[in-house]
């Protein structure tokens, strides 16, 4: 259960990719390229917490580079995003010692059993709503969202909403973006 004062904690807001930013499917092109989707609702919602300077970062088992151009065009900086990722918890305490963070800043959104160390040594883990039975157990909030779907986009309203930093600057916007 999501301890609502932990909210006003969060400095950082991390995440998983396939599951969370997206629904989890993979297309394959004739060449043997895989393909994304990302919503782009989620990604606001990461746009919105670079604005209010949340510190972004990415923990994903995939390796695709086009990842991480993605996410440095929704804040995500380049080098935040970890991809290759087989032990979660050493980007974790990478990131956090990166930043000078504990881990109780820190929320973080993951779908599935590699999440689950994450989710449960993060101030705030957040399943998706689709999320697989173990990463739903060991979460603080499941997202009323799926991966791809918007989740990403709800948990950052729940922290910058509690901070009373949901507030859209569009100078600002112009400059990040």
């Amino acid at each position: 259960m999501l301890d609502p004062d932990k909210l006003l904690d969060i400095k950082a807001i991390t995440l998983d990719i396939d599951g969370v930013m997206t629904d989890g499917t993979t297309l394959v092109t004739p060449e043997g390229l895989p393909l994304r989707a990302f919503d782009e609702k989620d990604g606001f919602g990461l746009r919105m917490a670079a604005m209010n300077d949340v510190i972004l970062g990415v923990f994903t088992g995939g390796s695709l580079e086009c990842v991480r151009k993605r996410m440095a065009a929704f804040g995500v900086p380049q080098e935040n995003t970890y991809l290759r990722c087989r032990d979660k918890m050493l980007q974790l305490n990478d990131f956090c010692a990166k930043y000078g963070l504990t881990r109780e800043q820190v929320m973080y959104l993951g779908d599935d059993i590699p999440d689950v160390c994450v989710l449960t040594a993060c101030g705030v883990g957040v399943a998706p709503a689709d999320s697989a039975p173990e990463a739903l157990q060991a979460a603080d909030y499941i997202a009323s969202k799926a991966g791809g779907k918007g989740c990403v986009r709800e948990a950052i309203e729940l922290v910058l909403k509690a901070q009373g930093k949901w507030v859209f600057d569009v100078e600002k916007y112009n400059r990040m973006f």
